[in-house]
């Protein structure tokens, strides 16, 4: 029987890649996507070429904590606990906090900070009690280092890593294991958007020279979900090709 996984933000560059890697490694999963976007959801769906048996769409408002515990709570009756749950929804409202208003504020921190409750609270305990289960949030290096113009973003980035530690002493002792993953500039349709002299500034700034690729931030889910990961919680991986480094 397949294992069952959770990713929120799945038709985005990185969710997406989540989400083939999952299904190439034996998962069914639960693609949850912004409702009103069942058009795209059905289009995305179609274009990667998934059966109804390797991944089901989900419209959830990952902002609003009474649907998701509904939906999540009907999601375990009909397709049992949850074995991994990816925490990648995620949003950006770029301003300097001089000029931020509170729109922009809330609407990152309800997204990226406060959507950690509302999809990991309903399905936290069923996995301890299952016997273990993996719990991955997708943060940011931004969220270590800081970013000019993302008061919100990094604030939400780094509020998802000291999460990720308090919540791996509460499920260490049941094998359910909490970790981060902080990406840094990576390949994804939104960031190639970006003018050509921009990013080339910015992988200037890289060590490496370039740019993450999706793939690359879903390998590193795959491993943490698996059963050779299963010894690492509480932890934060970055993957920024030395922009910056700890």
């Amino acid at each position: 029987m397949s294992k069952l996984a959770l990713v929120t933000g799945a038709k985005g560059g990185i969710g997406s890649a989540i989400t083939k890697q999952l299904v190439e490694n034996g998962y069914r999963v639960i693609a949850t996507f912004v409702p009103g976007n069942e058009d795209c959801a059905k289009e995305w769906f179609d274009a990667e070429g998934y059966t109804e048996a390797q991944v089901r769409t989900l419209a959830m408002d990952v902002t609003n904590a009474e649907s998701c515990r509904e939906l999540l709570g009907r999601m375990m009756q009909e397709e049992g606990t949850f074995d991994v749950l990816v925490n990648n929804a995620g949003i950006t409202r770029d301003s300097v906090f001089k000029k931020m208003n509170s729109e922009q504020w809330s609407a990152v921190i309800d997204t990226n900070l406060n959507s950690l409750f509302n999809v990991t609270q309903p399905l936290f305990a069923a996995m301890c009690e299952k016997g273990g289960g993996r719990v991955i949030n997708i943060s940011s290096v931004n969220g270590i280092k800081g970013q000019f113009g993302q008061a919100n973003y990094s604030a939400a980035k780094a509020g998802m890593i000291g999460f990720t530690k308090a919540l791996a002493f509460e499920g260490a002792r049941s094998g359910t294991t909490v970790n981060a993953i902080a990406p840094g500039y990576t390949a994804t349709p939104m960031v190639e958007k970006i003018k050509p002299e921009v990013l080339d500034a910015i992988k200037a700034e890289i060590p490496m020279k370039r740019l993450a690729t999706p793939e690359e931030i879903a390998g590193a889910v795959v491993y943490l979900a698996s059963d050779v990961g299963g010894y690492v919680t509480g932890e934060t991986l970055s993957l920024n090709g030395g922009l910056y480094m700890q």
